[in-house]
């Protein structure tokens, strides 16, 4: 999708469909224009905030973006997820689901793995770039194993999202977990592997 505004409105619309906000918590959430409490280059360039959640009241400190989780029943995401498994060789069966996430100016994630060590931990990321985005082409991906194959997490795929600071930058996460890769990607007892 190359048009923001309508971007903007489909995940309005997405949220708003899986949100219901009674009219009384309505009326709590505002739109108004802020000077950052008397900033100096605030006054004369206000910046439009919008509240429109007000529990848990929290900013993250790690990411600042928008996302939503495409599920296999629409059948453009289905043949997203076969083709990545077509690029991958990994099974799709105990993957998450297709997760969009939009970056506007400003948009960041900070250096993080995408493995926890967890039980049924995340073996792979599949990140397909859907908007241009600096040396990146639209429709160009990248995969890792954040796993190595003796299960314990590869600390060279600590990874981060520059901030946005110009246009907008779109991606889809593919998140490929464990269970159901014995044969695909069998375990090994080499630390190295």
């Amino acid at each position: 999708m190359t048009d923001p505004v309508a971007a903007y409105k489909l995940l309005r619309r997405l949220r708003n469909d899986l949100i219901h906000i009674t009219s009384k918590r309505q009326r709590a959430l505002s739109c108004r224009y802020s000077t950052g409490g008397g900033n100096p280059r605030l006054i004369y360039a206000p910046v439009k905030e919008e509240v429109e959640w007000d529990e848990p009241r929290g900013v993250s400190k790690i990411r600042t973006s928008q996302s939503v989780f495409l599920e296999e029943g629409n059948t453009v995401v289905a043949r997203v997820n076969q083709r990545i498994a077509d690029i991958t060789g990994l099974s799709m069966k105990s993957a998450e689901d297709l997760q969009v996430q939009n970056y506007g100016i400003g948009g960041r994630y900070e250096p993080h793995y995408d493995a926890e060590d967890n039980e049924n931990e995340r073996i792979a990321t599949f990140l397909l770039y859907m908007s241009d985005v600096s040396l990146l082409f639209k429709g160009s991906a990248v995969f890792w194993y954040n796993l190595h194959k003796n299960g314990n997490v590869d600390l060279n795929t600590e990874h981060a999202r520059c901030p946005v600071l110009r246009g907008n930058k779109w991606v889809a996460n593919k998140w490929i977990h464990e269970f159901g890769q014995e044969f695909r990607r069998p375990c090994s007892l080499s630390y190295w592997e």
